[in-house]
């Protein structure tokens, strides 16, 4: 991991920096939002830009890049970027803020292209996995870090959207600089075609479209919730901060137990539990800490079921299929998330603001039945015969998928060829042994008596 850090370091310190920025923002946005008297059906319908600029970019950033280079794209959508952030606090107008976020989204989609380029061809093949593993707990890392940076100033002011700007700016610093700067460029599977993914996995399909809905009230709504609900701005922050923890933390002992039972089983525990939170939340959430427990739990469903819903997809693929299938899975995501801050937003602001949790749940529970149904419509298939677990991100591009799958293909064939040679010498000892003893027998033959 070390000699890995020491490969990417340039990397990791502007992903990093980038994802202080853009961890913050969405925060700082809908806390201003609420500060401004923006209600929460508007700041749904604002939030959910990001998500349309980031599915619109993830199809046109590609073209960019052929055209005029990563390098270009890169240093013009980070600038873009950087005045977006700053404009946000300039022009307070709903219209104007659903722009800038739709610009955002469709920046940070081009921006992760070129940076997960970077990241593979910085990597050899023996590290590729460790690095992608690294890029993930960085991004997180930043995530988780950008909340708590809330209480550094007023969200009411110029300050914080100005440390977001130079946050992000500076970012580009080290990966423009650093000696990896002529990584060529890499470009995603072609998405397979939808009604060929719902036919070969309709529960990963289901599951996805709906989980985008779960992400995208989790991390764009939450802080219009939690000002919404009256909680001080330090609460807001470390509300959201428990939510990326927890889909920190639980990524992992998930992903073990997806490679030991069915991963059906385990999209239907975890969602169960999600949903189960979520309407804890709603019942017994006026307690600030019991609040915080919910939040790491919904975070910990939400985050590590995407991973176990391409895994599940991946079981019924064939090994050059599968980043075709990522990207269209990344597609239904994003659609699932471009309409979830707008229903949601609806709802909180003529229902009431407990339909925050109660969306929650509802989408959950969708995908934990819908995950019983299709128990009963095939079979289950055979642990040894499953795709490996792969700790995803749908804020990342479909080329970190791609990457991850590659790194997993060549991790499997260099067991193979490992369990190849043990078998290969186990079967030579054993040669040289029966030679030995046939010459121990011919031996003892040959010897005359006396």
């Amino acid at each position: 991991m070390f000699l890995v850090l020491k490969q990417t370091w340039a990397l990791m310190l502007g992903v990093l920096l980038l994802m202080l920025g853009n961890g913050l923002q969405g925060t700082l946005l809908g806390v201003r939002g609420s500060l401004e008297h923006i209600d929460s059906g508007t700041m749904g319908f604002i939030m959910a830009g990001y998500f349309v600029g980031f599915l619109g970019g993830s199809k046109l950033t590609p073209i960019m890049l052929q055209r005029v280079g990563h390098v270009r794209v890169f240093a013009a959508l980070g600038s873009l970027v950087s005045a977006a952030f700053i404009l946000y606090a300039a022009v307070v107008d709903p219209i104007a803020w659903w722009l800038l976020r739709v610009l955002v989204g469709f920046c940070f989609s081009g921006i992760y292209v070129v940076a997960e380029s970077w990241l593979n061809h910085s990597a050899s093949n023996s590290s590729r996995g460790q690095a992608l593993s690294l890029y993930l707990i960085v991004q997180m890392a930043g995530m988780v870090l950008g909340q708590l940076l809330l209480n550094v100033a007023d969200p009411g002011g110029y300050n914080l959207f100005v440390l977001i700007t130079v946050l992000v700016s500076i970012s580009f610093a080290p990966m423009l600089l650093s000696s990896s700067s002529s990584a060529p460029l890499q470009t995603a599977a072609r998405p397979m075609p939808l009604k060929e993914l719902i036919r070969t996995s309709p529960l990963a399909c289901v599951g996805i479209l709906l989980l985008g809905g779960v992400y995208s009230v989790l991390y764009a709504m939450s802080p219009v919730y939690a000002t919404e609900r009256g909680l001080s701005i330090a609460q807001t922050s470390y509300f959201i901060t428990a939510i990326f923890l927890g889909a920190m933390v639980f990524q992992f002992p998930i992903g073990w137990l997806s490679d030991r039972i069915d991963r059906r089983i385990l999209i239907i525990g975890v969602t169960a539990v999600g949903a189960a939170s979520s309407l804890f939340g709603l019942y017994v959430g006026e307690n600030f800490i019991i609040l915080l427990v919910i939040a790491v739990l919904l975070g910990g469903a939400a985050n590590p079921t995407y991973s176990l819903l391409v895994a599940y997809a991946n079981d019924y693929l064939e090994q050059d299929q599968m980043a075709a299938a990522a990207g269209g899975l990344l597609f239904i995501n994003g659609f699932g998330a471009m309409t979830g801050p707008i229903l949601v937003g609806y709802a909180m602001t003529n229902l009431g603001i407990e339909w925050y949790f109660i969306t929650l749940f509802l989408l959950l529970s969708c995908i934990s039945l819908y995950g019983i149904y299709r128990i009963s419509q095939r079979a289950h298939l055979i642990t040894d015969e499953s795709a490996p677990y792969l700790p995803l991100s749908a804020r990342s591009s479909g080329l970190a998928t791609s990457f991850a799958l590659e790194a997993a293909e060549e991790s499997h064939l260099e067991e193979l060829e490992d369990s190849e040679e043990v078998f290969e010498s186990r079967l030579y000892d054993n040669e040289v042994l029966e030679r030995m003893d046939e010459g121990t027998d011919n031996t003892g033959t040959d010897q005359p008596k006396t």
